[in-house]
């Protein structure tokens, strides 16, 4: 059997319906014969499995569709997110962040064979370098409530919700790796830029369509959900059995390009109203 394949898998995907990049993971996931369990506000884009809708601020309405869906799990997906405005920062910090951690401790322990964790953070996150020190104290929260109380305690730090979350995400993702190592869980995320989902226009509305549009330089275009959902499904199978603790900039280059120069913004003059 390839090492690609999720054939006898079962899989849970978190934000797996509607059309974005949990959609198009449910369904490159079922061309890959994965056995899918969908848990999100949205149905999935496909038959799957079972669909549980809950709402991922409810840690315990997350828990009880867990203990739905039941047995072995061999893999989580954290597909689900916020863009930001116009949520607030304390939700977008709780769906973004303490979600995908909360969900990923109620997994693990059904993980009886080992398994393997992939989360969707983004480049928007890329800043998470210089902040480790500062996501740290929340990052090492016991549990889903703590988390959101040091959330709530902190407007300042976590102010515009989306970047903030995603750095958290991608340092958590990083320092928590160790601790699922010994269960033989592998702990991975994903960094995506532009993508074209039901979530942009949002991120337009916020940032403006330009702004957006200087983290596509890579390859000079957008991503498509497709595009984000396969490199996901590889961290989180076989053929990634040595890969974990890793944040995977999936931005077509432009990360790269800018951090060694090939690629330089002038900053003042692009964020400059037009006249």
């Amino acid at each position: 059997m390839s090492k690609f394949s999720y054939e006898g898998k079962r899989v849970v995907v978190s934000g797996g319906g509607g059309a974005g990049m949990g959609a198009a993971t449910v369904e490159g996931l079922a061309d890959l014969g994965a056995e899918i369990h969908v848990l999100d506000l949205k149905e999935p884009p496909i038959d799957v499995a079972s669909y549980q809708s809950a709402d991922l601020r409810d840690p315990d309405a997350v828990a009880a569709a867990i203990e739905t869906i039941g047995g072995r799990i061999d893999a989580l997906f954290n597909c689900a997110g916020l863009p930001g405005a116009p949520f607030s920062d304390v939700d977008t910090m709780l769906v973004n962040f303490a979600a995908a951690r909360h969900l990923s401790a109620l997994v693990a322990p059904r993980m009886t064979n080992g398994g393997a964790i992939a989360s969707i953070a983004s480049t928007a996150g890329s800043g998470y370098l210089l902040n480790i020190q500062k996501w740290l104290p929340l990052v090492t929260t016991p549990d889903f409530a703590s988390a959101k109380a040091w959330i709530e305690a902190h407007a300042a730090d976590i102010e515009g919700g989306y970047a903030p979350s995603k750095e958290a995400l991608i340092i958590w993702t990083m320092y928590a790796a160790a601790d699922f190592a010994p269960k033989n869980i592998r702990l991975n995320c994903i960094s995506p830029g532009p993508t074209d989902t039901p979530m942009m226009p949002a991120f337009e509305d916020m940032a403006s369509e330009k702004l957006v549009n200087l983290f596509a330089q890579g390859l000079g275009r957008r991503a498509t959900p497709e595009e984000q959902a396969w490199p996901m499904i590889f961290l989180n199978s076989d053929a990634a059995s040595y890969i974990s603790g890793e944040n995977l900039d999936t931005d077509g280059g432009t990360i790269s390009a800018m951090t060694t120069g090939r690629i330089v913004i002038d900053w003042e003059a692009e964020l400059a109203p037009e006249a």
